[in-house]
């Protein structure tokens, strides 16, 4: 085991929060699996970064976010292997045999000699979600409920050691007729002989600064005597302004590249969000609308005056334009720069923002793209390819990477030791 890292196959990879996850706790990628054209771009200069911090490339990499270096010219000198190993197509029954022959493919360039040790990942999370579940009588049919079944082909075809089936805790609950969605994933990863376990596990627990619910859900293969692995909780001593307070101030629809000068918090260095040496992208913010200024001032002062809430209904008549009165009447709320965690941030940020509000009424915006990043632990060096609103919905749908590499380093220490065992019988 020690002369060879462990692997990972990583499935519905998103713009690879998870994936981000396993990499920092020393696996190496067999391939990634999305369908999305800017988490794929997303994924790629993710791999030209790992490979350029490897080999003391940093200066380029670093050159590529500031715009002196073109994107082509900069995958140019990377090996095709490192960029070919993200596979831009739709997990489906139909592409099974294309992705199963590029898959095989790339296990052969790199070595791989059919051992995958671990396979992650999790559908598009809408349709197990509570907000974005189907209401209507033929939710059945959404086909995003029965993706699972494409995953466990994986399972079958490649026989990982361990895999990590992730998703929104909405996915419990979730029935058609009465029928229990999560029962048939259980039974299906039973079927292919594999035992499981799941846990909600709340991404504050382990170092990011977000009240965020997920279902990990981890199987290891019949009759290994394996189990559950230890995660390791991690506590910061920080609040929400220390993620916040090194980022330069900018009205609605602007954008900075320079850091404020002086120190940053210790939380930023401590859990590598902010490394020296770091190029400030994406800290842009969305147009706000004058009329939304003045509901965020509201929610703002409000906030930070007496920790109350905002209801809508409260505010004045002059600023109150929804017709509906009787529901979401939290729409606006302010992100709590004393609190030592927020609300989760969701793709939804991308619509409005009107959820994620900064907490400087002098600003009075909502997020910036580097500030949804920042609370979801995604380090500076992280860069999303593509629009504003595709960069919020690619973070809203993430993995907290500091979530992901502590069931890493879980799943890590177990195979490590247990192996480890194995040797020695």
């Amino acid at each position: 085991m020690s002369k060879r890292k462990l692997n990972f196959i990583d499935l519905f990879a998103g713009a690879g929060g998870l994936s981000e996850g396993f990499v920092n706790a020393g696996f190496l990628p067999v391939a990634h699996v999305e369908m999305n054209h800017d988490a794929i771009e997303t994924l790629k200069s993710r791999e030209v970064f790992h490979y350029c911090l490897n080999h003391n490339l940093t200066t380029l990499y670093n050159s590529y976010l500031r715009g002196s270096v073109s994107k082509d010219n900069i995958r140019n000198r990377i090996p095709s292997i490192i960029l070919e190993r993200v596979i831009e197509k739709e997990m489906s029954e139909d592409n099974l045999g294309e992705l199963f022959t590029k898959i095989d493919a790339l296990m052969k360039m790199q070595n791989i000699r059919k051992v995958v040790d671990v396979i992650i990942g999790g559908p598009p999370c809408q349709a197990y979600s509570l907000i974005g579940r189907p209401t209507n009588k033929d939710k059945e049919d959404d086909k995003r409920l029965y993706l699972y079944k494409v995953y466990t082909k994986f399972l079958e075809r490649y026989q990982p050691k361990m895999f990590v089936f992730e998703n929104v805790p909405g996915i419990l609950s979730c029935t058609s007729d009465g029928h229990s969605h999560f029962e048939d994933i259980k039974n299906c990863f039973t079927e292919v002989g594999y035992e499981i376990e799941h846990r909600v596990l709340c991404a504050k627990d382990y170092g990011v600064l977000q009240n965020r619910k997920r279902v990990i859900l981890i199987g290891w293969k019949n009759g290994s005597e394996w189990h559950y692995p230890e995660i390791e909780k991690k506590e910061y001593d920080a609040v929400i302004s220390d993620l916040l307070a090194d980022l330069p101030p900018v009205q609605p629809g602007e954008s900075s590249n320079k850091y404020r000068r002086g120190n940053y918090s210790s939380y930023l260095k401590e859990a590598s969000i902010r490394k020296p040496g770091d190029v400030l992208t994406w800290h842009l913010a969305r147009p706000n609308r004058e009329l939304d200024r003045d509901i965020y001032r509201c929610a703002i002062q409000l906030w930070n005056n007496k920790h109350q809430r905002l209801n809508y209904n409260d505010l004045p008549d002059n600023l109150k334009t929804h017709k509906n009165r009787s529901s979401f009447t939290d729409r606006f709320k302010v992100v709590p720069a004393d609190l030592e965690s927020c609300q989760t941030i969701m793709a939804h940020i991308s619509k409005d923002g009107h959820y994620f509000i900064h907490p400087d009424i002098n600003q009075a915006r909502s997020l910036t793209v580097r500030e949804a990043a920042r609370i979801q632990s995604f380090p500076d060096n992280f860069y999303f390819e593509g629009s504003r609103t595709s960069a919020f919905v690619q973070i809203g749908n993430a993995v907290p990477p500091l979530l992901a590499e502590a069931i890493a380093k879980g799943i890590k220490n177990l195979l490590v030791s247990k192996l480890k065992e194995k040797a020695n019988e």
